[in-house]
């Protein structure tokens, strides 16, 4: 399918330009413009004043030839002179043109040559000079072949009814105007490369306080900002938060964010602090008082007298209740010390035996299942706390054996990749809403709430799960669709940073 826009989409595809390439661009478009209006400039004014002043010495051979002809031609003599009478003069340069044109029509007209001999002119030269009309002042003929193009003045002579026409060569002018274009077009070109050159220098230190500032976002855009103690000690130096220039302005502005980011982390983390505190020990307190209830019920159900029927149902439920509590507690507790980031016990597990062992628990708890083990060939291991790795791959199982209707095919995989190893729990349940894949992780998130509180579900299998894989260095995801559900846990095989 064809895009209906395709203008749209080009111009959404284009790469922008960065302020450094516009600075430069903006200021050698500049430059090159003032260059190229003084060259014109430059080019049109000396072809002027080369051209008056070439006319002005066309007036003064128009004079001479006119002189001499009056002295020559009266109006009694009606015989047309030669043209070395009107051209051959002192004063007359080399390449000067000069005739008449009777009023029949009839053109003598001459160049003088190298000797101050009069040179015979083309026919359709004589016929372009016959054609000109008697303008009021000099104006550009081209003669073409050798000659090319000349200033010409048409002078009517009354008495007789003839036209005297003189004419200077342009050609000097024009190779003083064209060697002037080309040493301003080279000079005009040389500026601009330099100029070019120099701003993108200019422009480059100009921009690099912008560029540290930059730099400076950049670093604490990589900071984990999310959780834990933060350390923003990140700033704007000193020297480019100064609000006297623009980027001053800007890495001020940046300082002052970054203060109430980190006064806003502060006491995000001081009050999760006390939530964690809280939670620790109110859980630590809670063990003694659920372990008394519990204790106080199997005493009461195991005396020896008859208790009626609904009150050992009573008692039952206290202990089951009892017990599902204690789990929470304990899994609080857990993950109150996870947060507290307290060091972990470390030794070389193998992980192949882990799972082995995850595996036959969970087809004991749930034989209804298919229950698929995939190993390497070579052992793996790596460094960590077994009882933790162990309760992570437990809990992955007992969430596919929940969280899916019986018959359902669960695999639990091992590999290596590079230096992490990788373990996969996969079922073929019906997945994972798209909307709670990205939250699956945290803490009390449900896929179905009713579902779950009656299968005994507190919401903390897969916080505990990515807590603890977090304590050893590794990485949690989940990917889901109908049919296909993927927990991949990746572990590093060296020693933990």
């Amino acid at each position: 399918m064809t895009d209906p826009h395709p203008v749209t989409a080009q111009v959404k595809s284009r790469r922008p330009l960065s302020l450094h390439s516009r600075l430069v661009l903006g200021s050698t478009a500049l430059i090159a413009l003032a260059a190229v209006t003084i060259g014109v400039v430059s080019v049109l004014a000396l072809q002027g004043f080369l051209t008056d002043r070439l006319d002005a010495q066309l007036v003064s051979a128009t004079g001479r030839s006119q002189g001499a002809l009056d002295s020559r031609h009266g109006p009694d003599k009606q015989q047309v002179p030669p043209t070395q009478d009107f051209l051959a003069l002192p004063g007359q340069t080399e390449g000067t043109i000069a005739g008449l044109v009777t009023s029949a029509g009839e053109v003598t007209v001459g160049l003088l040559g190298e000797l101050g001999t009069s040179v015979p002119l083309m026919e359709d030269q004589r016929e372009l000079l016959a054609s000109l009309s008697t303008p009021d002042g000099p104006t550009t003929v081209d003669l073409g072949g050798d000659l090319g193009e000349y200033r010409v003045i048409v002078s009517p002579m009354p008495v007789t009814g003839e036209a005297l026409i003189v004419g200077l060569p342009l050609t000097d002018v024009n190779a003083t105007v064209a060697q002037l274009t080309i040493l301003v077009a080279g000079i005009g070109i040389l500026v601009v490369v330099v100029a070019a050159v120099a701003g993108a220098v200019a422009v480059r230190l100009a921009l690099r306080p912008l560029e540290r500032v930059a730099g400076t976002a950049t670093r604490v855009a990589e900071l984990q900002l999310d959780r834990g103690a933060v350390a923003l000690a990140e700033r704007v130096s000193a020297g480019d938060a100064d609000s006297r220039t623009e980027v001053g302005q800007v890495g001020a502005a940046l300082n002052r964010l970054l203060e109430h980011v980190a006064s806003a982390l502060t006491a995000r983390e001081a009050s999760e602090s006390k939530v964690r505190s809280f939670v620790a020990d109110a859980s630590h307190e809670l063990r003694t008082p659920l372990a008394s209830i519990r204790g106080y019920a199997e005493l009461t159900r195991r005396g020896g007298h008859e208790i009626p029927d609904d009150v050992s149902h009573a008692l039952g439920r206290i202990e089951a209740e009892s017990l599902r509590m204690t789990a929470l507690v304990e899994s609080l507790l857990l993950l109150a010390r996870l947060d507290e980031a307290a060091p972990i016990d470390c030794s070389s597990v193998d992980l192949s035996r882990l799972l082995i062992d995850a595996i036959g628990d969970a087809h004991a708890a749930a034989p209804e299942h298919e229950w698929i083990l995939d190993l390497p060939d070579d052992a793996v291991s790596v460094q960590g706390d077994r009882a933790r790795l162990h309760q992570v791959v437990a809990n992955l199982l007992a969430n596919a054996r929940v969280h899916t209707p019986a018959g359902t095919t669960v695999t639990l995989g091992l590999m290596r990749e590079g230096d992490r190893a990788v373990i996969e729990v996969r079922d073929s349940g019906p997945g994972i809403a798209p909307e709670l894949q990205s939250s699956v992780f945290e803490r009390f998130v449900r896929g179905d709430g009713s579902r779950s509180r009656a299968a005994g579900s507190t919401g903390l299998g897969l916080a505990i799960v990515a807590g603890i894989v977090a304590a050893h260095g590794g990485t949690s995801s989940v990917s889901s669709e109908p049919g296909s559900t993927v927990f991949r846990i990746e572990l590093p095989l060296g020693e933990i940073g």
